[in-house]
């Protein structure tokens, strides 16, 4: 764990955001982060694509940066298809 320095408005666009979705400043940016992490690597996917693929790798354990960069590209797109048929 470390330190991360943002803007004074940044933080205080987490705190708006935090209060409004009930999370804590630090839990909206891990959540912001992680949406960006997963929407810069799989472009193809839209925000309720990213919001259930948060949601498996939740249910499986967590969110695994190296797992998910590593996974066949193949596997992915299966991922996102079935994401949207449901």
């Amino acid at each position: 764990m470390g330190i991360v320095k943002i803007s004074d408005l940044m933080h205080e666009n987490l705190r708006v955001a935090g209060n409004a979705l009930s999370r804590s400043i630090n839990a909206q940016a891990e959540h912001w982060m992680r949406v960006g992490m997963l929407t810069e690597m799989h472009p193809e996917l839209d925000h309720r694509d990213i919001c259930q693929l948060l949601i498996r790798a939740e249910l499986n354990g967590g969110l695994d940066i190296t797992a998910a960069a590593t996974a066949p590209a193949n596997k992915r797109h299966a991922t996102a298809s079935s994401t949207r048929k449901q």
